[in-house]
């Protein structure tokens, strides 16, 4: 048994049984990591993946016993590597993180300015996806940290920090009716107009919808979009009200919106930080997290990750 059977395994799962795609992530032949495949079901006594003809398709009912132990076992060797390195060298190294697009545009930036000055040896790279893909990327292992307000929560696989509270803004073009209305603003006079927001799953979403149904109003939705900056694009052409994340609206850079306060309308959203469960982290990774999140300390992170590991040990046996 070796680590490139384990890798052929892991990563014939992960890219939907096809073959080519994992010779070209192992930088391989597919004859190659066929022949590896087998040569470890062949030691194993088992067939690991159902077979139509030369194709795989699915995995036995003792390969889904066995990759959990698989992805574990490659995990822990990651994990060695990285403790290696994180001792032979702290300042020098690999850090990816992945975020949603509001995260990626408002909340990092100065983040990842600080990080750079601090260790410019490091390479980072940030990736932006939605909150399931950044999810995602952490329990590929695609990504080292994770932040996002939507979807991390909701995988036993992450261990999740809270990060930061905020609420929403409602952003028209000057000279709207909105703004001479006596404030705050209602949801019923919001719902008059046609709105443009966040798409379903990104940047608190959840929370604007539940409050319009709960005062039983259908608002006319009439663009969405991922990114708070499209949305305010739209907004200065007049084609509805905006509401958008508030650390998306700065007054000095949106000169041409005007800027209503919506945190008495939406139910206040949380940010997190995800990581792997089990991950290791480098050095520098806990200066990143402190640096977004002061109060997340090396040690506050790695309490939470023990934490985390004693429950879920506890809910096992349990069951």
């Amino acid at each position: 048994m070796n680590f490139q059977q384990l890798r052929s395994v892991r990563e014939t799962v992960r890219r939907g049984f096809n073959l080519t795609e994992v010779a070209h992530i192992l930088h391989t032949s597919q004859p190659g990591v066929s022949r590896q495949i087998r040569e470890l079901e062949e030691e194993l006594g088992v067939e690991i993946f159902v077979r139509a003809g030369k194709r795989l398709t699915g995995l036995t009912p003792p390969g889904e016993v066995l990759l959990p132990t698989v992805e574990r076992l490659l995990l822990e060797a990651d994990n060695l590597r990285r403790a290696g390195q994180d001792f032979s060298d702290s300042a020098q190294g690999r850090l990816s993180v992945a975020a949603t697009h509001s995260q990626a545009r408002y909340a990092l930036p100065q983040v990842v300015r600080d990080f750079r000055a601090l260790f410019p040896q490091v390479s980072l790279h940030l990736h932006q996806g939605s909150p399931r893909q950044v999810a995602e990327m952490l329990l590929s292992g695609e990504a080292d940290i994770g932040v996002a307000t939507e979807a991390l929560a909701g995988y036993d696989a992450l261990v999740t920090l809270p990060c930061y509270r905020w609420t929403h803004s409602i952003v028209v073009p000057p000279g709207h009716r909105l703004l001479d209305l006596p404030s705050p603003v209602t949801l019923e006079q919001l719902a008059q107009y046609p709105i443009i927001t966040y798409e379903l799953g990104y940047t608190g979403r959840a929370h604007i919808d539940e409050a319009f149904a709960r005062e039983g109003l259908a608002p006319d939705i009439v663009l969405t979009a991922m990114d708070a900056d499209v949305i305010k694009t739209y907004v200065e052409l007049d084609m509805g009200v905006g509401i958008v994340a508030s650390i998306a609206v700065d007054e000095d850079r949106d000169r041409h919106l005007r800027l209503i306060d919506a945190g008495h309308l939406f139910e206040v959203n949380l940010t997190r930080l995800g990581l792997r469960r089990g991950a290791w982290l480098r050095g520098y990774a806990y200066s990143f997290i402190q640096s977004f999140v002061p109060t997340l300390t090396r040690d506050v992170v790695e309490q939470a990750v023990v934490q985390s590991a004693s429950v879920d040990g506890g809910a096992s046996l349990g069951a």
